[in-house]
């Protein structure tokens, strides 16, 4: 699943790819991927051009001339830019046709994406964008801050770290990474953690994420690369996927559990 690095190492991309160009026509395959009017949808599209491309957590903003395109890609959700007279993959759902002959297809083999398309003023009021929590770079995100969202929260605080209105564009991947770094146990009870705790995952959450952005994110099964670009950060990876491999630290074994519903890798010696 593409998290903030991912994301925004996609929307960096693509700003170097379609950014003026004419859109000519809009092909819509797979309607349920879109909440907005249909007939609207792709009105306002035509004859219109991507002007920016914006980000918010895990959710890319196309910005139009009065409106803005939100795209969430959720699990498996990919962008391509192709030749228009190239033939239709199978899961390519929504296509941006352009006056140049080339195509910016929206690809998802779990149909699973969104879009939506809003009036500018109205980016700020989207349910969307308003239950996004602080950023990792966000010079707001601080330990106080972390410490009161955490109050009396009796669930692991590795559950706590993907609740995206709490931090904003942390995933399975780096929830574990960060955790591994802050020497803090997945199931620890977020209520129970100390202002020193919530420093280090503020500090070591922001030093992953920029890291993980210069290596042009994590390309592992569950996420693979789009648009030419192969992330890297998976060399990096100190416990997200290497269970039974040694601690790069104490060289006890990682051990993978499951926490909400999701595998957790983590030192069972450094992370007590």
């Amino acid at each position: 699943m593409p998290e903030l690095a991912e994301v925004e190492t996609v929307r960096n991309t693509l700003k170097m790819r379609i950014l003026n160009k004419k859109i000519k026509e809009v092909i819509i395959i797979y309607p349920k991927i879109i909440e907005s009017d249909l007939k609207e949808f792709k009105e306002v599209l035509k004859n219109n051009e991507f002007i920016d491309i914006l980000r918010k957590g895990k959710w890319l903003i196309f910005e139009l001339k009065d409106h803005y395109l939100l795209s969430h890609l959720r699990m498996e959700g990919k962008y391509f830019i192709k030749d228009s007279n190239e033939e239709v993959a199978k899961h390519e759902h929504i296509i941006f046709r352009f006056e140049d002959g080339f195509d910016l297809r929206y690809n998802d083999t779990r149909k699973f994406g969104r879009m939506k398309l809003i009036k500018k003023e109205d980016l700020n009021k989207t349910i969307e964008i308003q239950k996004q929590g602080k950023e990792p770079m966000d010079d707001t995100l601080t330990p106080k801050y972390l410490q009161e969202k955490f109050k009396g929260k009796k669930i692991p605080i590795k559950t706590v770290l993907l609740d995206q209105e709490i931090i904003s564009g942390l995933g399975n991947i780096y929830a574990d990474e960060v955790l591994f770094a802050s020497r803090i146990n997945p199931i620890k009870n977020a209520g129970d953690l100390n202002e020193e705790e919530c420093a280090r995952i503020i500090k070591n959450a922001k030093e992953i994420i920029l890291k993980a952005i210069e290596m042009g994110g994590t390309t592992i099964r569950s996420y693979t690369s789009s648009l030419g670009v192969t992330g890297h950060y998976q060399d990096y990876l100190k416990v997200h996927k290497r269970e039974g491999l040694p601690c790069v630290n104490c060289k006890s074994l990682i051990k993978r559990i499951k926490v909400g519903g999701r595998s957790t890798y983590f030192c069972e010696h450094c992370q007590k």
